[in-house]
């Protein structure tokens, strides 16, 4: 499934991988994004599978003109050795069917890289909080049982809210109650697997509208940074921006209207 750039197989070993979900608004992949683009990662390789659609387009991090006619595809996986981190991100949606083929496959690939851990990135959607949720953060975490050992206590250091349960099926009052998350694409199913395969998983998700979702994937990294300390902690005296958006983003809504319309 993986095939590096380089003639070997680069080391993984006790590396974080970083994830996004393809969900609701893209946030999880915007977020990947702002991560690759600041800590400036190298891409290692890329995933050679036929659950994703196809794609292929420039270099979406390109910062001049030599380097700006690379070729991106639809999961490319980029890493930072120093910091031990891994990142994959994802350009495409899932075809119909391959959806747990996929889980199955990355999940194998996670176990047999070494991989520390795995953070996944996502989103639901914000009409179907309950009022519970309505009142509070915008932001929830899960963890497998086996990350659980390591990092319960640390979120409960940062305050974070753990994802509710709610009934399985909405609309039947005495229905048995389990993890929901409307809007969240692979997230659920990622999950499920790595707590079957024991793997230590991490979601960090947002609730959000489709729309401009710039701000949530800043929301969403900054949750993250919390935890991870990516980058330098936040100063609210600093009215800078922190994270570096990549060039592709110049054109996430489209190019220009034509002059000639007016």
């Amino acid at each position: 499934m993986f095939v590096p750039c380089g003639e070997s197989v680069p080391d993984l070993t006790g590396f974080t991988l970083l994830m996004p979900a393809v969900s609701v608004g893209n946030v999880g992949q915007l977020a990947i994004d702002l991560i690759i683009s600041t800590l400036n990662m190298s891409k290692i390789g890329y995933f050679y599978t036929d659950c994703l659609v196809p794609m292929v387009g420039n270099n979406p991090y390109a910062t001049g003109e030599e380097n700006s006619t690379e070729l991106s595809i639809n999961a490319e996986v980029y890493s930072l050795p120093s910091r031990r981190l891994v990142a994959l991100q994802l350009r495409s949606i899932f075809i119909k069917y391959k959806t747990k083929p996929f889980c199955e496959k990355l999940l194998s690939w996670v176990k047999g890289s070494n991989c520390a851990r795995v953070i996944v990135l996502s989103s639901s959607h914000s009409y179907q909080r309950n009022d519970l949720q309505l009142r509070s953060t915008p932001f929830r975490y899960l963890l497998t049982p086996s990350m659980q050992i390591n990092v319960q206590n640390k979120m409960k250091s940062l305050n974070w809210e753990e994802m509710e349960k709610s009934p399985c099926i909405p609309e039947i009052n005495d229905s048995e109650f389990c993890v929901r998350i409307p809007g969240g694409g692979i997230t659920k199913a990622l999950y499920d697997e790595s707590c079957s395969k024991e793997i230590q998983m991490a979601v960090l998700l947002k609730f959000v509208s489709e729309g401009d979702n710039i701000p949530d994937a800043l929301g969403l990294v900054e949750y993250l940074n919390e935890w991870l300390q990516i980058i330098k902690p936040h100063d609210p005296t600093v009215p800078s921006l922190r994270w570096k958006m990549p060039s592709s983003w110049r054109l996430l809504f489209g190019s220009g209207l034509p002059p000639a319309l007016f």
